[in-house]
């Protein structure tokens, strides 16, 4: 593991905390060893992966994102540790159809949080 992560030079946008499917992204994750009750810091690895869908939770709206990684693996993140110490993603072909993608996800949060909303002040 290393503790010096250098994001490859293609992966030049930074996206921290707006992140959509379809993006290339790459991003460092901290590693730890030990047990749960006293975990160690490892270092940091690069982790590179393409967003392939996202949602938010029903209860607290936590996002979660799926990233499929280079060996076909699929990898379940939320939201706030991807973009804890930064994420970048390479340009798209048609930045158009990101924006479009980003304003779907925008609207998708909005109608989670006034669900949420509404369903909390039932309960009181």
């Amino acid at each position: 593991m290393n503790t010096q992560i250098t994001i490859p030079s293609e992966y030049s946008i930074d996206i921290t905390g707006d992140a959509c499917i379809g993006d290339e992204v790459a991003f460092e994750r901290a590693i730890f060893t030990g047990s749960f009750r006293r975990p160690r810091f490892a270092g940091t690895k690069l982790v590179i992966g393409k967003v392939i869908s996202d949602s938010y939770g029903r209860s607290k709206q936590q996002h979660t994102f799926t990233l499929e990684l280079p060996s076909g693996d699929k990898m379940l993140i939320k939201g706030r540790n991807l973009y804890r110490n930064g994420l970048y993603r390479k340009p798209w072909g048609d930045e158009a159809l990101r924006v479009d993608n980003l304003e779907e996800k925008h609207n998708r949060g909005a109608f989670a949080r006034e669900t949420r909303q509404r369903r909390m002040e039932a309960y009181l």
